[in-house]
């Protein structure tokens, strides 16, 4: 028996018969306690539930946001408690439930707002009397709660599979899940739902930044009556489009609008209902952080770097909670602004790559940024968080590294076969040895071994703790198993002059500077430096790491083979 409903977002819905519809709506929230930080709610189960309710999923999010940036919270029982609430602040709850035949609507908004005057604590001026009713209150509190658990637990039809998932879930609150905008029937409603429809007459439009996939991105102000106005970043999409490139223009709107972290890229909204269809974020005023870190190459402390390393960590591991796969994770993705602060960008998945001017067709087809990517990606197109991992672990190399390209001038398949062989990126020149290490774990062959995000957040934090720990520099920290990949770093055994050398690592139009130098034997060559080079008139900072980075994989090759270190 199926019917045809019209719904009130204008999308039809197939329902093939009332067993397998979804379950109606909550018709009310009840507050249970209210204080500073968090709100207790209960709710009764849907009139018709149409089957066994699986879970049930609360949105929640301040009142003057208006669904901008909201939080989900999921439970198995009719009840939640939510926390991490600002005091003396207007929030809007909404309730749904959800079967086997998935979720019903979202109740009506519910309005609470939460208490701003502390609880007394012992020696705070709290009476005998406060205190003793608190601590009576107390008791029966905990005595409820152990009953109703106890009963909860009796009563539950789920596995014990099941439970550690849902308590998991009340334990993680306040951590929503991302939402393909792609499973969207109407890609529209997707856009609606996460994004922020601004009025274009809010826009001025001041002069062309670039030039990307769609169309033109530019800068501007952004005047929203009742705030300050604010400078923007606008893209727009060209006249002409189809329909499927507005689609995919907008789908980055719809997944970057589901984030809310420093470290990612803000969405202030889009211009959809005029045209140009517009993407309004904040702007970034140093622009990609490969180009920023190669116009000041060198200008910047070990701890400034770090900094950045963790900022971009903190916004990988926010998206990664949040379930969302990156692919694309590379210095250029990501944007710094005037205060040094990094955030994560460029979200158009859609695209498929194919404007990355870094990607290359695989043999399984479809375009990937080689350099970036993880082995099992670039077999499998197998991308996970593990694989955003390995992408990291790059980023920091590149951030290290000023911005240098990957594995220089190789080719993509060198670079493939290379990994699969074992070889990784050696540190670029003055890297902390622990900052090393730490791209070596990134760049695990088995992904199930590399560091989950929160963990390099942590480790980072750590280093930046005690300073001390990033002075240690070199190479002799590396693992032996983790040979040096340089295309300028030949066998040590299999060079036997300073020509030879920089035959093997294209340099050989500097023979003249070193002979001239007296560097005549490569035993002299393993103790040159920045300053030596620029000194004997190698100033291309391109050559002058290539070269370097080549000096620091001879000199630990010479260190294996002696077994001792040698004095620089």
């Amino acid at each position: 028996n199926e019917c045809l409903i019209l719904c009130n977002a204008d999308l039809f819905l197939h329902v093939h018969d009332v067993s397998s519809a979804a379950p109606s709506t909550v018709t009310q929230i009840q507050p249970k306690e209210i204080t500073r930080h968090s709100v207790s709610l209960s709710w009764p189960e849907p009139d018709r539930a149409n089957g066994v309710i699986l879970e049930y999923e609360i949105k929640y999010y301040e009142k003057d946001q208006n669904e901008r940036s909201y939080r989900i919270v999921k439970t198995g029982t009719r009840s939640a408690e939510i926390k991490g609430l600002n005091p003396l602040t207007a929030y809007v709850f909404h309730v749904r439930a959800r079967t086997a035949a998935g979720y019903g609507d979202f109740s009506g908004p519910f309005e609470f707002t939460t208490n701003t005057v502390p609880s007394p604590m012992i020696g705070e001026g709290a009476s005998p009397t406060v205190l003793l009713v608190s601590v009576a209150g107390s008791i029966v509190l905990v005595v409820i709660l152990i009953a109703a658990f106890v009963i909860s637990r009796r009563r539950s039809k789920y596995s014990k599979a099941k439970q550690e998932a849902d308590e998991e879930k009340h334990l993680n609150q306040g951590v929503k899940t991302y939402v393909d905008p792609f499973t969207y029937e109407d890609p529209n409603q997707a856009v609606r739902e996460f994004a922020k429809e601004i009025d274009a007459s809010c826009i001025k439009i001041e002069k062309v930044i670039g030039v990307g996939e769609f169309g033109e991105v530019c800068s501007g102000r952004l005047k929203v009556p009742g705030k300050r106005e604010i400078y923007v970043a606008i893209k727009t999409l060209k006249a002409g489009y189809t329909d499927k490139q507005r689609r995919d223009f907008l789908s980055e709107a719809s997944i970057m609008g589901q984030f809310d972290h420093p470290n990612i890229i803000h969405l202030e909204g889009v211009v959809t209902k005029c045209k140009p269809v517009m993407i309004i974020t904040e702007y970034m005023e140093n622009g990609s952080l490969d180009a920023f870190l190669r116009k000041n190459d060198g200008r910047f402390t070990v701890i400034q770097l770090v900094g950045m390393l963790r900022g971009i960590g903190s916004g990988m591991k926010y998206l990664s909670d949040m379930s969302y796969v990156h692919r694309d994770l590379a210095a250029r993705n990501i944007l710094v602004n005037s205060n040094l602060v990094c955030k994560v960008s460029d979200f158009g998945m859609s695209r498929v790559l194919e404007d990355d001017p870094e990607a290359a067709y695989t043999t399984r087809g479809g375009k990937i940024p080689i350099r970036w990517t993880a082995p099992e990606a670039i077999a499998y197109r197998k991308f996970t968080s593990s694989s955003d991992v390995w992408s990291y672990g790059i980023v920091m190399w590149e951030v290290m590294s000023y911005g240098e390209r990957p594995y220089w001038d190789m080719s993509n398949q060198d670079v493939i076969k290379a990994i699969e062989e074992g070889y990784r990126l050696p540190p670029p020149m003055d890297c902390p040895i622990a900052l090393h290490q730490l791209m070596l774990d990134c760049w695990q062959k088995e992904r199930s071994d590399r560091p989950k995000f929160g963990q390099i957040v942590s480790m980072l934090d750590k280093l930046i703790r005690n300073p001390n720990s990033l002075k240690r520099t070199g190479l002799e920290g590396s693992r032996t198993n983790t040979a040096l990949l340089d295309p300028g770093s030949p066998e040590w055994s299999q060079v036997v002059s300073v020509l030879d050398w920089l035959q093997a690592i294209k340099m050989e139009r500097y023979k003249d500077n070193f002979t001239a130098a007296g560097y005549n034997n490569l035993e002299s060559v393993v103790h040159v430096n920045q300053d030596d080079l620029t000194r004997i008139g190698i100033t291309s900072p391109a050559h002058q790491n290539k070269i370097l980075s080549s000096v620091q994989g001879m000199r630990t090759q010479m260190q294996q083979m002696q077994g001792r270190m040698v004095p620089v």
